[in-house]
């Protein structure tokens, strides 16, 4: 069963600078998308509930985006957090892509919406 590409987006009163290190360092991941982060080579270790997974930092640009590959994941398949700018009303959107099985997009979902709820706690969002 192949897994499918979904996409999700935040609103999150932040400036692009301060959310990018959130998302991009293991100091600010460690903050609110797992328990312990270390960095070695571009190999980011996150830690939940003693169990450890890794992903490979793929691509990034200076506060705009980054983007994972779980190491046990297929090539094509990627977890991504961008920072755009609403030309409308001026905020900063979090955009999250990642895959998931059809059957389980919407359980990831709301994985994430609690996820992005601490990340904006945690930068007094």
């Amino acid at each position: 069963m192949s897994k499918q590409l979904y996409t999700l987006e935040y609103p999150v009163r932040s400036s692009p600078v301060i959310l990018y290190s959130f998302l991009s360092t293991p100091a600010g991941l460690q903050e609110w998308f797992a328990e312990k982060v270390d960095e070695r080579d571009g190999v980011f270790s996150f830690t939940w509930n003693g169990s450890t997974d890794k992903a490979e930092m793929l691509e990034f640009e200076e506060e705009k985006f980054i983007r994972f590959r779980w190491l046990h994941a297929p090539d094509n398949e990627y977890f991504e957090f961008r920072i755009e700018k609403s030309e409308v009303s001026n905020q900063t959107i979090l955009v999250i892509k990642d895959f998931a099985e059809k059957k389980d997009v919407q359980d990831q979902k709301q994985l994430w919406d609690f996820q992005v709820n601490d990340l904006c706690h945690r930068i007094g969002s």
